[in-house]
């Protein structure tokens, strides 16, 4: 949508050109002007023609009937427009799990720990993403385990750390996931450093944390 400042100094350049008598207006000024139609180019210039008929004109070249309807149309343009962001602004990330059976993982999350299946794809299915709440998890198959299991359960390399907003709520995970019988890497224990957390491990053995506040 051009802007009005612009439009405006169109117009008065079209007024300057009739009171010039620029005759290459003339016929511009026939086209878009109904009272015009039938005038020769001398008569046109010689005729009065005011600042409201070269805005008229310029209404017309954009698609409008008048001048008001243009300037209405780009007041409400204006109003829609949002302002650019100085910055990008990341709003979620998702890790990846790597999986060999999608099937049981999928039925792992969902059963075990009360995720749902937001989407697969393959047939038969390779990658697929499963949802709690605000939290995704994206599911990768592939052949074997990439890391032995011993140095992950002895060096602790966790595949994802999910947060809850308060010490209850994670108790009350806690104690949902223990109901269910899920293997724990750890149980529920308050670390040093002032969060409490447990991590439970997957079939494929990723080791998925869980924390909260201590109080």
């Amino acid at each position: 949508m051009p802007n009005l400042e612009n439009l405006k100094k169109q117009a008065k350049l079209i007024l300057r050109w009739h009171r010039e008598r620029h005759y290459p207006v003339a016929p511009q000024i026939r086209g878009l002007i109904p009272r015009f139609l039938n005038m020769p180019d001398s008569d046109i210039l010689a005729a009065s023609f005011k600042l409201s008929d070269a805005q008229e004109m310029v209404a017309r070249q954009h698609g409008f009937d008048s001048w008001q309807a243009l300037k209405a149309e780009l007041s409400t343009a204006s109003r829609k427009v949002k302002s650019l962001p100085s910055q990008a602004t990341i709003v979620c990330a998702e890790p990846q799990l790597l999986v060999t059976n999608i099937k049981r993982s999928c039925q792992f999350f969902r059963e075990k720990l009360g995720f749902s299946l937001v989407f697969s794809y393959g047939d038969p299915p390779y990658y697929a993403q499963m949802g709690r709440d605000a939290a995704r998890l994206n599911l990768r198959c592939v052949e074997g385990h990439l890391i032995e299991s011993t140095v992950r359960d002895r060096e602790e390399l966790l595949s994802v750390s999910m947060t809850v907003a308060t010490a209850d709520e994670l108790k009350l995970l806690f104690l949902e996931f223990q109901s269910a019988g899920v293997a724990f890497h750890q149980t529920l224990k308050k670390q040093p450093w002032g969060a409490r957390n447990f991590i439970v491990k997957d079939p494929d053995g990723n080791l998925l944390l869980f924390a909260g506040p201590a109080n």
